[in-house]
Formats: structure tokens, C-alpha cells, sequence
């Protein structure tokens, strides 16, 4: 009997999915998704399929470098529900990575959560903090939820083995450092930073989407949930439609994601003591600055990532950590303050 239990903890049975390859080939076999500065890399396009439904549930395209496991580069969920990953786009990705190969030294530290963090590294040759598949959180739709262990086995497989203890007790860390108020925050990341042996800069890079799976690793300190609204008609009526729904739902404040030209992806935080986290002050909810962010400089922003250098020590009080001219607005995630 404890044999027979055993083999059913190693050996949960299959996923309640499967990835699937669409296509593959070098960059030029992919002209569209503006690749042409990596002509090094092999990409796979893989669609995730459950039995009983023809249509894919999600798409992405993934990347790897000579006998590297394949890194997720995109991801576009087709059912209300995600699945695997976050929403993101590659075009913002990429504008990410040639920003940070020009800009940070070669020796610079970058902290991100883990899957940008392999996205950075394949695509900017910069040193990260984390370069393995750590698979926390799993982003599955409740119905799956009961066979966890099923899902976490088939994407550690499919990814290339799952990050060892010591990156996984350090990502723990990074999301404790996201969690706790700003001063605090920036110290431990600092002290990250430290620990890695890093020698020069350091900077740390945020996607809006980092905050739903920041959500779902500690609901117990971190109350956040998510709305898609349609694009329809001008901004301001959108803007006005959204405080009325957090007014009538309680929450405390929000801030968007652009899915694509017709869609938007609303998180909404319940709490004020998770709008004062540092992750929560480091993007634009209608009640943060990111701009006068002291612990933190603010040097870049594209869509829905932004990137802020860790200084050596805190920042001197007074004045604000960047100007809108050292921060790209284009392309802004936008609260709707």
C-alpha cells in the first residue's frame, strides 16, 4: 500500500492538457514577430489543447539558443480563464531586452520575476537572477486545480527541469521583497542583489502581470483580482466605467494591462495595505507615483514593463527618483488617475 501511494506522489498521471507544436524554424521563418536582432535563435510555436475541445485554449511562441531549454516568449489566452501563463506581448519584449543590451554595463544584475528573468537573459546576454523554470505560481483554471501535481510535473518537464532549491528559496525572497513596504523592499532587494556577488548595477523590472501572480503565490497578503473590459468608444468613458465598478465593488484602487487593440485587463487591489506595497508604489495605480518613487529610480518604461535601478543606498529625500523624460511613457500599462 505505501508502495502503491509512492508511485502515485512521483507519477501523478497526465496534465489535463497538452502543448502542441504549430510551427518551427529560425527567426526569418518569423518575420512578423520582429526577431531579426536574435537570427540565432530557433522558435517554436506551441497551442495548448484539452480533450473534448477543437480549438486551442492559448498560443505562445517559445525560443531557445543552441541545446538551451525553450524560453517562453509570448502568450495569448483565448478562454476567460488563464492558462499556464499571463498575457504579454512580444513586441514589448523585445523593446525590453535591446533597451537593457544598450543601456545596462555588461556586468549589471537584473532582478525580474523568474520567467522575464529568462526572457532577459536569452534576449539581452545580461546577468539575471534567476535563469531556471521555478513554476511558482501554477496559472491553471480552477476546474484543474485538483491535479496540481500533474501540472507542475508536465511544465517542469516541458520547460527543462524545474529550478534547484536555492533559486526557488531566492525567488520566495524576491516576492517577500515585492510584498513588503517601499524602504523595506529596496533594502532586500539590495541585499539580493548583495548575496549574487553583483559588483556593479542593479535594476529591477516589473510587469502590471507580475501582480496577479504575486497574487496568486501569497492571497494572504497580497487580495488582488482582474476584469477584461472591451475597448469601445473613447478612454475617458472606459476610465469613467472603471471607477465606477471598483467604487461599487469595494476595491481600493486599480490599474490597466493593453491585451491588444480591442481588449484590456483591469487588477483591482481590495486592501490598502496591498496598495502600499512595494510592487503596488512601483506601477501606476491611480493612487501610486511611480515617478516619485524614493527607494527606487525609475529609468524605463514601455507598455507593461518598467525597470528601476536599485541604488547602492537609499535615495537622498526630496526631488523625485526620474523625471518623465529619463521614463518612456509610450505604450504606458495607464492608471486611469
Amino acid at each position: 500500500m505505501l508502495a502503491w501511494f509512492g508511485w502515485l506522489w512521483f507519477n501523478p498521471g497526465p496534465a489535463p492538457y497538452r502543448y502542441q507544436l504549430a510551427e518551427e524554424g529560425d527567426v526569418s521563418k518569423f518575420p512578423k514577430l520582429g526577431l531579426q536582432a536574435w537570427p540565432d535563435l530557433a522558435l517554436s510555436r506551441y497551442e495548448i489543447y484539452t480533450e473534448g475541445v477543437d480549438k486551442p485554449l492559448a498560443s505562445g511562441h517559445a525560443a531557445r539558443r543552441g541545446s538551451g531549454a525553450p524560453v517562453l516568449l509570448d502568450w495569448e489566452n483565448r478562454t476567460s480563464e488563464l492558462i499556464v501563463s499571463t498575457d504579454s506581448k512580444l513586441s514589448e519584449l523585445t523593446a525590453l531586452a535591446s533597451a537593457i543590451a544598450k543601456h545596462a554595463p555588461r556586468e549589471a544584475l537584473i532582478l525580474a520575476w523568474w520567467d522575464t528573468s529568462r526572457q532577459i537573459n536569452l534576449l539581452s546576454g545580461r546577468d539575471t537572477l534567476f535563469k531556471s523554470h521555478v513554476g511558482e505560481p501554477l496559472i491553471v483554471p480552477a476546474m484543474w486545480r485538483g491535479r496540481t501535481d500533474a501540472v507542475r510535473k508536465y511544465e517542469d518537464e516541458f520547460w527543462g527541469g524545474r529550478a534547484n532549491d536555492q533559486e526557488r528559496a531566492g525567488f520566495q525572497r524576491f516576492a517577500d521583497a515585492l510584498l513588503a513596504e517601499p524602504e523595506k523592499g529596496a533594502a532586500q532587494l539590495r541585499e539580493l542583489a548583495g548575496a549574487r556577488g553583483a559588483s556593479g548595477d542593479a535594476y529591477v523590472a516589473i510587469h502590471v502581470s507580475d501582480l496577479y501572480k504575486l497574487g496568486l503565490m501569497r492571497p494572504e497578503q497580497f487580495d488582488i483580482t482582474y476584469k477584461q473590459f472591451h475597448m469601445e468608444g473613447n478612454m475617458h468613458g472606459l476610465i469613467g466605467y472603471l471607477k465606477q465598478w471598483m467604487q461599487d465593488n469595494n476595491f481600493v484602487t486599480y490599474t490597466l494591462q493593453s491585451l491588444n487593440d480591442k481588449m484590456v485587463r483591469a487588477y483591482f487591489l481590495r486592501e490598502p495595505k496591498s496598495a502600499q506595497t512595494l510592487i503596488a508604489q512601483m506601477l501606476p495605480f491611480t493612487e501610486s507615483q511611480p515617478l516619485d518613487l524614493q527607494p527606487l529610480q525609475l529609468i524605463y518604461q514601455q507598455g507593461g514593463y518598467w525597470v528601476y535601478k536599485i541604488p547602492a543606498r537609499e535615495a537622498p529625500q526630496g526631488g523625485s527618483a526620474a523625471t518623465s523624460s529619463q521614463a518612456s511613457s509610450s505604450g504606458s500599462a495607464a492608471s486611469g488617475g
